[in-house]
């Protein structure tokens, strides 16, 4: 793999990216159509009032929501949901947050759906009120969270409720937006990595949903700091109240209406908690390319190429002594995964680590180390790349069994354990 790259300018390693759209290496393979957007955009000025309102416009066709709006990321877009339940219209309440002091702000999630990234609630002063159990994972037939336990902890404190959506949850979505309905309590979900298949884009709206967040440098493949929001039209026109720099005088103040109705204000909004949350019109641009390449993308094509890889992956791993390969097609991941498995006393955390510590760096799926497995995900590989990824793997294989078989299994390297714990 050598090349020239922009990287090289600082002494920046490159990555080959084998583990899927994560943040902390980049996201996605931004679209060209991005770019070009990008490049255009940046040659001339816009009022970003009025190309958010435009992106709103699209937004709703596409997902069915009365609304949208492009955030900074799927979790910018988290916290600007939390602070539209929590303030609405009620200009003091935007100055103020997050400081809740005498304002509702409790948003309630089931405990198996609390993760790092709801600290984007909190950041906006949301307080998280938790449900159900882990009892499902003991094999007795319960779920999560039952039905009634929703309905028990909504009171007069409630904003919202916090759903992270995979497939396999329970109860279903819609259940849960029509437990939140009955009690007028709308529901944010955080479906970040749930596109594709482009159908995903209105499902969640069809199921009742509220206010539903997408990363837009996943699977859409836009600029990576780049989300969308999509859902009620009061809820998003809140966002857009505390999130664009309305910062004007009054005399002169005209933004769309559509989008933030300045005639139902008594006045115009203070920068509000989603001022640092700001995103730029080369960003706005770049989303909306990449939003209609993907739109207009052959998803069968598309799907046929990375299982096409993700074979190749696969046979090309367990052709090497030590490791084994299968091709996970479950859904937990948007595209299939490989799941390769260290055999006998090998030592994958010290394979994964070494992996990463190269030049360039390869990375791959770490979540399961400990259970001696690794994944690989075609994503955001070509295949010179998953070439590249196989013989680094390979090679490699026999010169962690060695060293293993040197210290008695002991150790992984500073590497290993610099890198993989960050996962």
């Amino acid at each position: 793999m050598n090349r020239e790259h922009v990287y090289d300018r600082w002494g920046v390693p490159e990555v080959i990216n084998a583990t899927g759209t994560k943040t902390r290496i980049g996201g996605s393979r931004i679209r060209p159509e991005a770019v070009e957007a990008m490049a255009d955009a940046a040659e001339s000025f816009v009022r970003l009032s009025d190309l958010q309102a435009a992106a709103s416009d699209r937004i709703a066709e596409v997902t069915g929501a009365e609304a949208g709006y492009v955030t900074n990321g799927a979790a910018g877009g988290m916290v600007l949901a939390a602070a539209a339940c929590i303030a609405g219209d009620d200009l003091g309440t935007m100055s103020r947050l997050p400081d809740t002091t005498g304002v509702a702000d409790e948003i309630v999630m089931p405990r198996t759906h609390r993760t790092g990234y709801d600290h984007a609630f909190r950041t906006a002063g949301a307080s998280i009120i938790e449900v159900g159990t882990n009892d499902r994972y003991l094999g007795t037939g319960s779920r999560d969270v039952e039905p009634w336990e929703y309905a028990d902890a909504i009171g007069e404190g409630t904003v919202a409720v916090g759903h992270v959506y995979k497939s396999y949850g329970t109860p279903p979505l819609a259940e849960v937006c029509a437990i939140a309905h009955e009690h007028d309590v709308p529901v944010i979900v955080d479906a970040a990595a749930e596109v594709p298949p482009a159908a995903n884009l209105s499902w969640f709206t069809e199921q009742g949903a509220d206010l539903v967040a997408f990363s837009g440098g996943k699977g859409i493949r836009g600029p990576q700091t780049t989300g969308i929001l999509a859902g009620r039209q009061d809820l998003i026109r809140s966002v857009a109240r505390q999130q664009l720099d309305m910062h004007a005088a009054e005399a002169v103040w005209d933004p769309p209406s559509r989008l933030v109705d300045a005639d139902s204000l008594d006045g115009v909004p203070k920068q509000g908690i989603g001022r640092p949350l700001k995103v730029g019109k080369e960003e706005l641009a770049g989303l909306l390319a990449a939003l209609e390449a993907f739109l207009e993308e052959d998803e069968d094509a598309r799907a046929a190429e990375w299982h096409d890889r993700a074979e190749r992956l696969s046979a090309g791993v367990a052709a090497a002594t030590g490791l084994s390969a299968r091709v996970d097609t479950s859904g937990r991941s948007v595209a299939p995964e490989v799941v390769v498995t260290v055999e006998g006393d090998g030592s994958t955390a010290d394979l994964v680590g070494r992996l990463r510590s190269e030049a360039p760096r390869v990375f791959v799926g770490a979540d399961s180390i400990a259970d001696g497995e690794f994944t690989l995900n075609p994503m955001c590989l070509t295949d010179e790349e998953a070439d590249y990824v196989v013989e680094r793997i390979v090679s490699l294989v026999d010169d962690v069994a060695d060293d293993d078989a040197g210290t008695g299994g002991a150790g992984t390297g500073d590497d290993a354990d610099g890198t993989v714990g960050g996962e």
